[in-house]
């Protein structure tokens, strides 16, 4: 059997010593550009593939990005966290970079977990998902120096935008906004607007961008409220259809969710008027498989924003996080998907 090539034979074959390819491996910033392409023309020669348990101890750094794995809920809309881990994937192994997913069950397991994983070196930094305003990971991520960002916003506290860590969010108020507009437009201007119980950082939000558009149209409609949930939702929706002024003044209903959306197009079925044109929010397949236009929060450019913030727009390596520089704040817009 061919014993694998070594570091030695790498410099041999590109001429340079074994430093030079150390440092082409690990820093290629500081090798010249000329020097640096003859090095990754010999490792791509030899097929070289550094030992990365050795590199890590090494370097203290294992090109790995750790996020949290949420506990699986069910429902419709779960499908969005699924989508971006599997971009964040992709993309992060497009420079150089692997995705480790970890359990927990609260946010002080998960802090427990985290010490270990950078402790020993196993991951270089994090992606949070699911915070909120106070929340004790990010508090420990910044006093131990570890590079994260979270994708969602810390609702709960003021100004979300003055938070102290650096996150991407989805501009769910753009989204409605755009939805209300279309509805309007397409409709008429009594749309009314389903969403999750007062409170809810990203429900309130997204009921903004609503409330925004009927105003800016001069328009009003009503507003109906539930958890999350398909079966509640139509449950919901099928008592106040079951008021006989509420459809017939009523000309169409944004969501704030792909699963509210469901069940409110399934009791205007019931109540005999499917035609009610109904806007979900996460553009799922079940919308998509029913024919209801919902908006599309695009996790894969989400992902890539998170990245960009990680590594820089062209970086291969994690940044080391910044104490003078402010946190970065990312809203990526998401599109309306019309069916």
């Amino acid at each position: 059997m061919a014993k694998p090539p070594t570091v030695e034979d790498v410099a041999r074959a590109a001429g340079v010593s074994r430093q030079t390819v150390s440092n082409v491996i690990n820093t290629p910033g500081i090798v010249r550009a000329e020097t640096r392409e003859r090095v990754q023309r010999a490792i791509a020669e030899l097929a070289y593939r550094p030992h990365a348990a050795a590199r890590r101890l090494r370097t203290r750094r294992s090109s790995t990005i750790g996020i949290h794995l949420d506990p699986y809920s069910g429902g419709i809309s779960g499908v969005i966290l699924d989508r971006f881990v599997h971009a964040l994937t992709e993309r992060a192994s497009e420079r150089g970079m692997r995705v480790l997913i970890y359990s927990a069950r609260s946010a002080d397991e998960e802090i427990e977990r985290l010490g270990g994983l950078v402790d020993g070196a196993e991951i270089d930094a994090v992606v949070v998902t699911g915070t909120f305003f106070g929340d004790p990971r990010t508090g420990w991520l910044l006093e131990r120096d570890v590079p994260f960002v979270s994708f969602g916003r810390p609702w709960g506290g003021g100004d979300v935008q003055r938070s102290a860590h650096t996150w991407v969010d989805v501009d769910g108020a753009s989204g409605t906004r755009a939805a209300t507009r279309h509805a309007i437009a397409t409709a008429g201007p009594r749309v009314g607007f389903f969403g999750w119980p007062a409170g809810s950082g990203t429900g309130d939000d997204r009921e903004r961008g609503w409330r925004d558009a009927m105003a800016e149209a001069g328009a009003d409609g009503p507003r109906f409220e539930a958890v999350d949930g398909l079966a509640h939702a139509r449950d919901v929706m099928t008592a106040a259809f079951a008021e006989p002024d509420v459809l017939r003044n009523l000309d169409a209903l944004v969501c704030v969710s792909d699963s509210h959306a469901v069940g409110a197009h399934l009791a205007a079925a019931d109540a005999g008027r499917r035609s009610l044109p109904v806007i979900g929010f996460d553009n799922t397949p079940v919308a998509e498989a029913l024919g209801i236009s919902s908006i599309e929060q695009s996790p894969e450019l989400v992902a890539a924003a998170v990245l960009d913030l990680l590594m820089g727009t062209t970086g291969h390596a994690v940044t080391p996080r910044d104490r003078e520089s402010a946190p970065q704040h990312v809203l990526v817009e998401p599109r309306l998907i019309v069916r």
